[in-house]
């Protein structure tokens, strides 16, 4: 039997952990470098290769192509960072360090985790390449560090143990990372179709109705039909977004709720 082959992911933290920590925080190097004094610094490079990840996507930032972007030497850029996977934990952090940030003190806990998730749908659509990148051991750096500190006072006072406020920020944050691969999907597909949904269906209908006998799937046809007809397509990332979220808080509520001895609504 075959071995199975793992999914290549981007994934964040895959590089030196340690090196990506001294960039992170820019912690200065224990000797002075020789040579020619250097004429780039590390925000320039992440600029331009956050504005390619955002114009073409992650497997468009190559060393190579962020180089010439900044019509340097490829090797020139490896003296700044040493490579794609350190390159990738700095752009997420910047990327979290310009998050804007809600004070959503004396509000409700649903109006603060609210934000906190518009806040982070705000973050994948300016850059729909983070959605694509799995941190499950995120880049611990000063952005990172800032967006969990704000984050958790969201969830702060609620009658939450410590390991309860990190998971339910967690799961927050799951649902909030599906939706947007799901929208970034759903606009590839109408980017590569030429099509919008309704487009779409429209041209796919009459073969579908002659293959699709409504008897053998009564219940898939009703509801498809009805979902169809309400959003005008298969998926509305709208709907999905606002019925998701709603269910996410929901289920927090129950968690909540336990732990400060009100009645579950």
């Amino acid at each position: 039997m075959g071995e199975d082959v793992p999914v290549p992911i981007d994934r964040s933290s895959a590089g030196d952990p340690a090196r990506s920590l001294e960039l992170l925080w820019r912690v200065p190097a224990d000797a002075p470098r020789r040579g020619p004094q250097q004429r780039l610094d590390i925000d320039t490079v992440l600029a331009v290769a956050t504005g390619l990840a955002d114009a073409d996507g992650l497997e468009a930032v190559t060393m190579r192509r962020v180089a010439q972007q900044l019509k340097v030497a490829p090797m020139t850029l490896y003296t700044y960072v040493p490579g794609k996977a350190e390159l990738l934990d700095l752009m997420l952090d910047s990327a979290y360090a310009r998050m804007p940030r809600a004070d959503t003190s004396g509000r409700p806990w649903r109006a603060r985790l609210t934000a906190v998730a518009d806040e982070n749908k705000a973050l994948f659509e300016a850059h729909p390449w983070a959605a694509a990148v799995s941190t499950s051991r995120p880049p611990l750096g000063p952005g990172m560090m800032a967006k969990y500190e704000h984050e958790l006072t969201a969830l702060d006072g609620l009658g939450l143990d410590d390991v309860e406020m990190d998971a339910a920020l967690t799961y927050l944050l799951t649902f909030v990372q599906a939706h947007a691969r799901s929208a970034a999907e759903a606009h590839a597909a109408r980017q590569d179709s030429a099509m919008d949904e309704e487009q779409w269906w429209a041209a796919n209908a009459p073969l579908l109705e002659k293959v699709l006998d409504p008897r053998a799937y009564p219940t898939a046809a009703r509801v498809g039909t009805a979902a169809g007809t309400a959003h005008g397509a298969a998926y509305s990332p709208e709907h999905a977004w606002e019925f998701g979220l709603g269910r996410v808080l929901d289920g927090l509520a129950a968690l909540v709720d336990s732990r400060t001895g009100t009645e579950p609504r």
